[in-house]
């Protein structure tokens, strides 16, 4: 018994190794289901209380979804419409400069008649003639990398578009199921910590559910706010610059300054904006921030669980090094979530020690 004891012990720590090991890989050939699933569920979570609004005014739990699915599939087609007719427009027009500029073909004489004129000192000969040795040498592997990003790019383009459906149907499924899949779940925990543990996941719930609407809302109001603004100064691409600063408002923390910085640039772009524009719309949006911080914030807030900003960066940062930007957005919820855990079960249960 001696003489295999050591034997059977190593056996059981490699097959535990091993069997560490397939969990660890099948978690990873999972992680794009398991992040369709959990982006699903957070959807339906933000979903939930305009559903349950809608069943209070006695509306079904079926109607209420779909009410709730077709309005928020009619506000983000109505942003499509908005934003897709200017892009279209405006990569039209800078395709046609691109086309005269090649039909001209004084483009590099122009080019370097201006770095003439604006770089004296600078050889501007040999640098056109490193420019072209090196474009006759590496022009095959330059036109492979082109080649090769481009079907890269093309199969982001589709999975992004298949991921996005796989989790609109999620979304829709768990919403109209939510209730079903609670009620799973609570009859899983004991009947002794059954009530305790429904009134903490109810008030998840609801935390993330607030916590959605509440940044939703946010981003609507910054939106129009801008759109209006910028079309009184006379801003360049306004519907498209409102959906930017609407999108980036989605963003917990750092949004709207990333967003309203991105504006103020656009505006400086020569020919399109000015220094008087640009400096306009600064002003506004440092404005527009602190408002948004002390006074909008907080009332549209007030039913989701505060968080400390500290641990707002925090989670913030690791949401984002983890799962990028959807990280950084589920990551203040599930930080609220931890909060609830921490202040009603971890704190009373020490205080009774």
């Amino acid at each position: 018994m001696k003489i295999h004891s050591p034997f059977r012990t190593a056996l059981v720590a490699t097959l535990g190794v091993g069997l560490g090991i397939l969990l660890i890989g099948s978690l990873q050939s999972l992680s794009t289901v398991l992040l369709y699933v959990g982006t699903a569920l957070f959807l339906s979570l933000g979903l939930d209380p305009l559903v349950s609004l809608l069943e209070r005014k006695r509306l079904p739990r079926w109607l209420a979804v779909l009410v709730t699915i077709l309005a928020v599939l009619g506000v983000f087609s109505g942003v499509v419409l908005v934003v897709l007719p200017v892009l279209v427009d405006q990569i039209s027009q800078l395709i046609a400069q691109i086309t005269a500029i090649v039909q001209r073909g004084t483009f590099l004489d122009d080019l370097r008649e201006w770095m003439l004129d604006t770089f004296p000192n600078l050889k501007v000969d040999e640098v056109f003639e490193f420019v072209a040795t090196w474009l006759d040498t590496n022009l095959t592997e330059i036109g492979g990398s082109i080649g090769q990003g481009v079907l890269v790019a093309s199969g982001a383009v589709i999975s992004g578009l298949f991921g996005a459906f796989i989790v609109l149907i999620l979304t829709i499924y768990l919403t109209a199921s939510t209730p079903s899949l609670k009620r799973a779940v609570y009859q899983l925990v004991p009947a002794s910590r059954r009530e305790r543990f429904v009134d903490l996941s109810e008030q998840i719930t609801d935390s993330v559910g607030y916590y959605v609407m509440g940044q939703v809302t946010l981003g609507v109001i910054n939106g129009v706010l801008s759109m209006i603004y910028l079309t009184i100064i006379d801003a360049p691409f306004t519907a498209v610059l409102a959906v930017v600063a609407f999108f980036f408002s989605l963003i917990p923390l750092v949004g709207t300054l990333t967003g309203s910085t991105i504006i103020v640039l656009v505006c400086l772009i020569p020919g399109l904006g000015s220094p008087q524009i640009a400096l306009a719309a600064g002003i506004y949006y440092l404005i527009y921030m602190q408002i948004e911080a002390y006074v909008i914030s907080p009332r549209i807030m007030s039913r989701a669980v505060a968080v400390p900003g500290a641990v707002v960066v925090v989670a913030a940062l690791a949401g984002g090094s983890l799962l990028g930007l959807l990280g950084a957005l589920i990551a203040i919820p599930v930080a609220a979530s931890i909060l609830i855990i921490y202040r009603q079960v971890l704190i009373p249960r020490m205080n009774e020690l």
